[in-house]
């Protein structure tokens, strides 16, 4: 990192043990904030410079809520951790008012034909993300020990927003899971023989909590990594989970073939099984538990798919016909 302030700020949320996919997102919204002041240390700016960022990228960049909002937290941490100057509670700024796009939604018929279609070392992972409603990242940081073949049900830790959960496993995933097991395991014999090995990745509270877990096989990944890497900030080697952009590679490559004129994507296997829930009579609170939103009215945008219409409600048409 070529700026010195960045790398000190990286530093800083390092020793805080932030997550390496936060630290980036800070860093990159920091240092947008400080090319838009022109360059100059943001010591010398607050609010009145921030407020005129953040309208810009609404005005200007068009930018999504939510894109805004991590700008706006972003810099926020600059203020308050790094400059100890914290910005004003009432900032004034144009926030972002886009629509959201409505989800993209599978039909059970062309979930079938995007299936046929994945490798078969992509598909469980893909069947997960359908059949239990899993993120992308959600599904490929699962670990041996989070699958529950008693109950039928997985365990989701430090989800979106850091929310912990379970959800449903579909029992005929039972057979293909074990085998997925156990190839797991042979890669987890090799490394413990390899005296290089540090064992798998454990966020800092874990590691602390638990000082031999990165060398015992339930807390390995379900997906492993093809090869061994270095942890790039320990430098240590490790054999990391399988890097999402393989599944979404296959996803994108599978829906080409499919010729099915939708714009597929991971997270529409994570739509589809929302949608198909309450096709099938599920209460959307049991949905939405399963999805692991914090506000209802997040999992009722699923509801535009149902045969019936908009929450369900039939047209007066229906009957005239």
């Amino acid at each position: 990192m070529s700026s010195e302030f960045l790398f000190h700020i990286k530093e800083t949320m390092w020793t805080r043990r932030y997550a390496k996919r936060t630290i980036d997102s800070y860093l990159y919204w920091i240092k947008a904030y400080i090319i838009f002041i022109g360059k100059i240390h943001p010591k010398d700016c607050h609010d009145k410079e921030v407020e005129q960022f953040l309208s810009y990228l609404s005005n200007t960049l068009n930018l999504a809520p939510k894109s805004q909002a991590l700008a706006l937290n972003s810099v926020n941490y600059l203020y308050k951790h790094i400059l100890t100057n914290p910005l004003s509670m009432e900032l004034r700024f144009n926030k972002s008012r886009i629509t959201p796009k409505l989800p993209t939604v599978l039909t059970t018929s062309e979930v079938k034909i995007l299936f046929s279609l994945l490798n078969t070392k992509n598909l469980l992972l893909c069947q997960l993300m359908y059949g239990s409603g899993l993120r992308l990242m959600e599904a490929v940081r699962l670990r041996v020990q989070d699958i529950n073949f008693d109950y039928h049900c997985i365990q989701v830790w430090n989800g979106k927003g850091g929310k912990h959960r379970t959800v449903t496993l579909a029992a005929e995933l039972s057979t293909v899971l074990k085998e997925q097991i156990e190839r797991v395991r042979s890669y987890y014999q090799l490394d413990m023989q390899n005296s290089a090995y540090s064992g798998v990745y454990l966020p800092f509270a874990l590691a602390r909590k638990y000082p031999n877990a990165a060398k015992e096989f339930n807390w390995h990944y379900l997906f492993p990594s093809y090869r061994l890497s270095t942890d790039p900030d320990i430098n240590r080697v490790r054999r990391h989970h399988l890097n999402e952009s393989v599944i979404q590679k296959a996803i994108k490559a599978a829906s080409t073939k499919s010729n099915i004129n939708k714009n597929i994507t991971c997270h529409t296997l994570r739509h589809s099984f929302a949608t198909h829930l309450l096709q099938a009579g599920a209460d959307i609170r049991t949905v939405q538990e399963q999805l692991g939103h914090s506000d209802i009215r997040t999992t009722q945008i699923y509801t535009h798919v149902i045969e019936r219409g908009a929450n369900g409600v039939a047209s007066p048409l229906s009957t005239l016909i």
